[in-house]
């Protein structure tokens, strides 16, 4: 079985400008693609991650102008967490209080030293400090220094009713495998996958449902290496667990199909291929609007009413 983790994280923000100056300026990552909502052209979607746009490096948004604040809740991401060198707390911990981003104090989960921190939309974040992270590549933004930098996402939590079902999932379908537990939460690995390995699942029976919103998570996508493993998936999925799928999507930068699992998030399966450079070299990426093909008759439309990011 092919090991994989996670290919990328989506979620709901408010105005496009802030959100491109929060993600880009003060967490300091690469604006990878700039593109629209494939149902809603007059969206922003908005792909951030590391130097080459790498899978396990990307969070995206759809930033909506006056959406509404989601609620956090069961059926969803709980916070999204990026890997950074071990000695980088300290400097991210004052960047934050510098810039007025609302964090808490550092403190042991699972071992490991986390910074947990919002994005200005409630979006929660975290920073763990992971050792030997300080030799893999990161992107220069020319303000946050390279050896400090996000080095990619360590994982996610997901806040669940009861975890066993969808631990079965991660385990038989994407390949993880059951790494530790504290307290309520139990901890899933993707064993050798260095960015988007972990999945966190936290128990919280009779805890409200989440409601989608600004902040909110709208969904996780894992890797599949090419179409043959993206059906295994699809296939088992449906054999073990009774869960059908949609139809495969063109997303233009990978492949998809998607699925709610037994917990009430939103899972997609993404292809590595084609990648965030079949439209744009490496040296350019996230510098044009790039449509969708079947937008491309619309540009001066679509690009007349997108809201400004500069």
């Amino acid at each position: 079985m092919q090991i994989n983790g996670i290919h990328h994280v989506t979620a709901i923000a408010g105005p496009a400008r802030r959100n491109l100056d929060f993600y880009s300026r003060v967490l300091g990552l690469r604006l990878v693609k700039k593109t629209v909502n494939f149902d809603d052209p007059t969206t922003w979607h908005l792909y951030f991650g590391d130097a080459d746009g790498n899978p396990g490096t990307i969070l995206t948004f759809f930033p909506w102008e006056h959406v509404a604040p989601g609620r956090l809740g069961v059926g969803e991401t709980q916070e999204t967490a990026f890997r950074i060198p071990e000695a980088a707390i300290g400097y991210w911990t004052h960047r934050f209080i510098a810039l007025g981003v609302a964090h808490d104090t550092p403190q042991k989960r699972l071992g490991e030293t986390v910074l947990a921190f919002r994005d200005p939309d409630g979006t929660r974040l975290a920073l763990v400090a992971v050792p030997g992270s300080e030799s893999e590549p990161a992107w220069d933004n020319g303000e946050v220094p390279v050896e400090v930098a996000v080095r990619g996402f360590h994982g996610v939590t997901l806040l669940l009713d009861k975890t066993e079902t969808t631990a079965a999932i991660l385990r038989d379908v994407f390949g993880f495998v059951e790494a530790g537990r504290e307290d309520n939460t139990v901890r899933m690995r993707a064993e050798g996958v260095a960015h988007g390995g972990i999945v966190d699942l936290r128990a919280a029976g009779g805890f409200l449902p989440a409601r989608m919103g600004a902040g909110s998570v709208h969904h996780i996508a894992f890797r599949a290496g090419d179409d043959a493993e993206q059906e295994r998936m699809v296939k088992q999925l449906a054999e073990t667990f009774g869960l059908r799928t949609t139809g495969q999507r063109d997303r233009d930068y990978f492949r998809s199909v998607y699925f709610r699992e037994p917990g009430g998030v939103l899972f997609e399966i993404a292809t590595d291929a084609p990648g965030f450079t079949v439209d744009e070299p490496a040296d350019g990426l996230g510098g044009a609007l790039k449509l969708p093909a079947q937008y491309e008759k619309r540009r001066a439309e679509i690009e007349a009413v997108l809201p400004a990011l500069a």
